[in-house]
């Protein structure tokens, strides 16, 4: 266990101006709270904060947050109370230990739901101190040290937590040596053959190569004589995971696998990064593609270091990170750059990013999405993104995430525009809007007016915010045209009543119905929510029957004379609960036609053949066709799904008749039986909301019309 004195002395190093009284004060306080406490290990448990506190002195943190690490489990686990904390190490540091308490508390492994509302909560810590996740990620970093000294079944659920969820935080925050640990510490666990396996292959390249970074790094010290530049070279092989998602993601063996080595080049200025680079360039050959400028353009959190690829000894290729002194302190502290201490003096380095910017960039999208299966995808999507640059025509540059699409880029403007967008332009060519934009590129959005965002989209877009945006869109959509075909369907089901869908009868409805407001209700009625019964009878039960009444077909319409038959016009196929009207035939009974059907323009002319007619309120037998034409993506199984879905919304269909065929999409035209209009909406949304469902609509034909239907007898 460390001692108090040399705790402190590590902190002196950093900051000669600590308050060296307090720090012990803590030290001593926390080793009293955890008298007679052990970890599973046997060791004292106070042995783990003090660790904690040590690794914080690293990233030479201020003393808020050493006193914080000391302090982090007495709230917790021991008698000590906010109240005791705050009476003796001040507000500041109260907080920040009940901060790191409420977090150590989240089951962040739980169920997708939970953990996505442990995960608002944890941002929430987050965005009100940065320094309480930083304590938590020292807390995670020294018990994954120590992890095995825990059940097996612990260390593998703590293990997948760690490379899940703190890891890729840590690499979010700028604490690139800390991701790498943490998955390394998480690989060790969840994978010991894969990594062992790592391990020898790297000793048996080593007795076949000789020391290849002692070698590579005389070479660029040698180049960097040559050209006058000061520099200082460090080499190191990649950690065992890093290489193990390499030969995963790549598909390749490990003697197949060429970047294992990386190189770090810190100069004593900005002008000589790029004298650096040119002196690299001019004696290996630059890998395309593997290039990236961020001193020009830094990370959000406030990374900058220019990096390449190379062709190094034996055409093995090796990374290099190049980057001022300054610029590698905040590379190797990230977001925490903005408490440390250099020299006594706090926050000088002018690399240093805004916590309080960074996390409030990070998380206002996330407070947008209302579903938790949504708000874990865009945490996770924002998380684990790397990072390409593109420009505007205008040349403005846009970050955004590796595999990122025009529509990524649309949303990263402006959310109209990405509304809008109908197609795209990279580097003056038109592309697909699905096509993954790449580092440089130019990119010029296309949009259009009246243009929506389409479903489809949510499956081209990566990034947190496009989604987010989609989503909302969609809703909106919805929402508009739900509240539309609703008032249709009120209004048609009053009428049958010999009554009028008013505002006023509307607004009642809502509330015999416990609607929020009319909007709302026909909202409802149009989604399929509640039927148009519902709502008439909410109004005036004593004018209609109950839903569960079935109306035979010989009954169905009300209007015709006593013996007078009818059938349904093939044109229009008009459904029970649309506005009809009747067309007498000598001898032939009566054709109904729907209100709308261009084939009574014939019969203008023709007054005295016109019956007004209604359908009989009920429910309807499944005994009425309508003809629905579909586009469906041309792939394995999908027309026997949409089937399968027909039938499970409780129609039937009765004919079927593909129309056009092309490699990637197919129309058909199918004729369905169902009950009413109400039934054909729900169908309709039911089949709209399929991702392989490119479009349908009802078919009305004119032209197809019954013999007996010509307009002069």
């Amino acid at each position: 266990m460390i001692p108090a004195d040399d705790l402190v002395e590590l902190v002196r190093a950093y900051n000669p101006k600590t308050n060296e009284k307090l720090i012990r004060e803590a030290y001593d306080f926390g080793l009293a709270m955890h008298e007679g406490q052990f970890r599973h290990s046997g060791e004292p448990y106070f042995s783990h904060p003090i660790e904690v506190a040590a690794i914080l002195t690293e990233q030479q943190l201020d003393d808020a947050t050493i006193i914080t690490a000391l302090l982090h489990d007495t709230i917790e686990d021991t008698k000590a109370s906010y109240s005791v904390v705050t009476e003796k190490f001040g507000e500041e540091v109260a907080m920040l230990v009940d901060g790191v308490t409420k977090l150590t508390n989240l089951q962040l492994s739980s169920t997708e739901t939970k953990q996505a509302e442990n995960f608002r909560k944890l941002f929430m810590a987050m965005s009100k101190d940065l320094r309480v996740i930083l304590v938590k990620l020292a807390d995670r970093l020294h018990n994954m040290r120590t992890i095995r000294a825990m059940k097996p079944h612990k260390q593998q659920q703590k293990a997948r937590e760690t490379m899940d969820i703190y890891a890729p935080l840590a690499g979010r925050m700028g604490m690139q040596w800390m991701r790498e640990e943490l998955e390394d510490l998480s690989f060790k666990v969840l994978n010991p053959d894969g990594r062992a396996s790592i391990i020898r292959r790297f000793i048996m390249l080593q007795k076949e190569t000789g020391d290849v970074i002692q070698r590579i790094t005389g070479d660029m010290i040698a180049e960097f004589e040559k050209a006058g530049v000061e520099a200082d070279v460090f080499g190191r092989a990649k950690k065992p995971y890093s290489i193990w998602r390499k030969m995963q993601e790549k598909e390749q063996s490990f003697s197949r696998l060429s970047d294992i080595y990386g190189f770090r080049i810190i100069t004593k200025s900005e002008e000589d990064c790029y004298r650096a680079l040119g002196a690299i360039h001019q004696r290996w050959a630059a890998v395309p593609g593997r290039f990236k400028d961020y001193i020009s353009q830094p990370k959000s959190n406030g990374y900058r270091s220019i990096h390449t690829t190379v062709s190094g000894r034996n055409a093995r290729r090796v990374e290099v990170q190049i980057r001022t002194q300054k610029m590698h302190d905040v590379a190797e502290t990230g977001v925490a750059a903005h408490w440390s201490y250099r020299d006594g003096v706090r926050g000088e380095n002018p690399f240093a990013v805004d916590p309080a910017r960074w996390i409030r960039s990070l998380t206002e999208q996330f407070n947008t999405e209302e579903d938790h299966d949504e708000f874990m995808e865009a945490v996770k999507l924002e998380m684990y993104s790397d990072q390409v640059f593109c420009f505007t025509p205008k040349g403005d540059v846009v970050k955004l995430p590796r595999g990122a699409t025009p529509i990524d880029f649309a949303y990263a403007i402006h959310t109209r525009i990405g509304n809008a967008i109908v197609g795209a332009k990279i580097d003056h060519m038109r592309v697909p809007l699905w096509t993954r934009v790449k580092n440089g590129q130019s990119i010029e959005i296309i949009t259009a007016e009246g243009q929506t965002p389409q479903p489809t989209w949510l499956e081209i877009a990566t990034t947190g915010k496009a989604k987010s945006a989609i989503r909302r869109a969609l809703r909106d959509l919805d929402q508009e045209r739900f509240v539309k075909l609703g008032y249709e369907l009120a209004r048609s089901a009053f009428e049958r009543v010999g009554k009028k869908a008013t505002e006023k009868v509307l607004d009642m409805a809502a509330k015999q119905l416990f609607q929020s407001s009319r909007e709302v209700l026909l909202a409802h009625l149009g989604s399929a929510q509640l039927n148009a019964y519902e709502v008439v009878q909410a109004v005036y039960p004593e004018l209609t029957p109950s839903e569960g009444e079935e109306v035979a077909a010989s009954k169905a319409v009300i209007g015709l004379t006593e013996g007078q038959s009818f059938n349904r016009a093939p044109c229009c196929e008009p459904l029970p609960g649309e506005r009809i009207v009747g067309i007498t035939f000598r001898g032939k009974g009566v054709e109904v036609h729907s209100i709308d059907c261009e084939r009574l323009i014939g019969f203008e002319d023709q007054p005295e053949r016109w019956l007004d007619l209604h359908w009989e309120v009920g429910k309807h037998q499944a005994i009425h066709g309508a003809t629905l034409k579909m586009t469906l993506s041309n792939d394995a199984g999908v027309l026997g799904r949409i089937c399968t879905l027909i039938g499970e919304q409780g129609a039937n269909i009765a004919d079927l008749e593909f129309t056009d065929r092309k490699p990637d999409f197919y129309a058909l035209e199918v004729i369905v039986e169902l009950r009413d209009a109400e039934h054909l909406h729900t169908l309709m949304m039911t089949l709209q909301a399929e991702s392989d469902v490119a479009a349908i609509e009802r078919v009305r034909d004119p032209n197809r019309a019954s013999p007996q239907a010509a307009p002069k007898e």
